[in-house]
């Protein structure tokens, strides 16, 4: 019985130790570093953590610029159109072609800044960036006590 339990030990210990030299190589299979110029680029000119446009893009589309919803969201960030098209306006840019990386990127990352602008906290922020930012409004009117995983308070809307 303790040889067995040494080996399952020692077993653990090797993968553990495994992971751990090789986990640069893992996070970038899971984490791909597609797109790393668009992202440090606006992550950098619109104040968003570059490892948060990672997660949005992971989340969202899993690195696929041809990705579409069911609701109309489109490309790497899944933006609605309605959305590009305020930012383009707002941003003076004529092309709003979201399937393209760099617009996308650079429109979702302008987004996202909005939104932890507004509401100073970063998961209400991601909140928003999926389910709209006029929802996350109502909920915040409607509720502002302690809910779920975060808090709500009452924001200046």
């Amino acid at each position: 019985m303790r040889v067995r339990i040494s080996i399952i030990l020692i077993c653990f210990i090797i993968i553990c130790g495994g992971i751990f030299l090789f986990k640069d190589n893992l996070l970038i299979k899971i984490y791909p570093n597609k797109y790393s110029d668009f992202v440090e680029a606006y992550s950098e000119e619109y104040n968003v953590e570059k490892n948060l446009v990672y997660a949005v893009i992971k989340q969202e589309s899993n690195f696929n610029e041809e990705a579409s919803s069911r609701k109309g969201a489109i490309g790497l960030m899944q933006l609605m159109t309605d959305t590009a098209d305020e930012i383009a306006e707002e941003l003076e840019v004529d092309n709003t072609n979201v399937y393209n990386p760099e617009i996308n990127i650079k429109f979702g990352t302008k987004y996202l800044s909005d939104l932890l602008n507004k509401y100073q906290n970063k998961e209400m922020a991601i909140v928003a960036y999926n389910a709209g930012f006029g929802n996350v409004d109502k909920w915040i009117a409607r509720w502002s006590y302690k809910w779920g995983w975060f808090k709500f308070r009452k924001y200046s809307l």
